[in-house]
């Protein structure tokens, strides 16, 4: 099965424990591995500049095309303690312009504006399974490069799923909780999932399923919810069956954790991914909304 998927590759300089780590990054990176552990074929709608190392995609067999940019490629500082980020914006490459995406699935993940919404709007017409993390949508920089939300109208027909933290849905719908949850949901979304550091959440119709993921200590969080993003929409195009596709999900955020490496290194293998899945399957809880 094929996925693409539309996003900047960054790269990052990580600020942990007050030393810093240059790593290549991006949701691009992030979901394009962690789709390829999962035994999909990947293609990369992405730009960089030429001081990106496009020997490590070639390597993990990622397929792009025309992405690099005469722009230097787009850099984040990335300040992490425990859970909680602080990003700024050091760089931005050029857009990602639409080019024609039909594959089984795509997934949408912008990392700062780098895909405009009339390129949004073909890309719906490109497959029926559409996974949107919008969050590169909804952020802004203020006078010194830190990033920041700003409530943001996103049009969600014909978007299948949807993954929004409690910032980013509030800044999508003005609301908070199962409403801000059952808003998304009016608005054409069938799979409205809300992580919310341990505690996921998944709308699906008239139900509310959730896991919790272990009370890890927690290293290097980057990339975390793009690994997540992948592997559930992975899962639903494989299985079809959006239950499953939570449970790889979170046991794909899980086994990432558990690696507390750095970076791509956290991007874990599929045999520890269905472990994790296993065991969710029978913890899953659920209420009817």
């Amino acid at each position: 099965m094929k996925i693409r998927i539309f996003s900047h590759c960054t790269i990052d300089t990580i600020v942990l424990d007050d030393t810093s780590y240059e790593q290549i990054g991006g949701a691009a990176c992030y979901c394009g591995i962690t789709a390829k552990k999962l035994k999909f074929d990947v293609e990369l709608h992405t730009k960089f500049g030429s001081d990106f190392p496009t020997k490590f995609l070639t390597d993990k067999k990622l397929i792009f095309k025309n992405a690099l940019s005469d722009k230097p490629t787009t850099r984040f500082t990335i300040k992490i303690l425990n859970s909680d980020r602080k990003l700024i914006l050091n760089n931005t490459c050029d857009a990602i312009e639409y080019s024609n995406a039909n594959a089984d699935g795509i997934i949408v993940s912008p990392v700062f504006q780098e895909l405009s919404t009339e390129t949004f709007e073909k890309l719906k017409k490109d497959s029926k399974i559409i996974f949107l993390d919008p969050q590169g949508f909804l952020r802004r920089i203020d006078s010194e490069n830190n990033i920041h939300l700003e409530k943001t109208d996103i049009n969600l027909s014909k978007v299948s799923s949807v993954k929004v933290n409690p910032d980013e849905i509030f800044n999508l719908t003005g609301l908070t909780g199962i409403d801000a949850m059952k808003n998304l949901q009016k608005k054409g979304v069938e799979n409205v999932i809300v992580p919310n550091k341990q505690d996921i959440s998944l709308l699906v119709k008239d139900r509310i399923y959730s896991i919790k993921l272990p009370n890890l200590k927690l290293y290097d969080t980057t990339g975390i919810g793009d690994i997540f993003s992948s592997s559930f929409c992975c899962t639903l195009l494989k299985e079809k069956d959006f239950f499953w596709a939570l449970c790889f999900a979170g046991g794909a955020a899980q086994a990432a954790l558990e690696t507390r490496e750095l970076g791509l290194k956290k991007v874990p293998e599929k045999g520890a991914i269905e472990t994790n899945a296993a065991y969710f399957y029978n913890q899953i809880k659920f209420k009817q909304v």
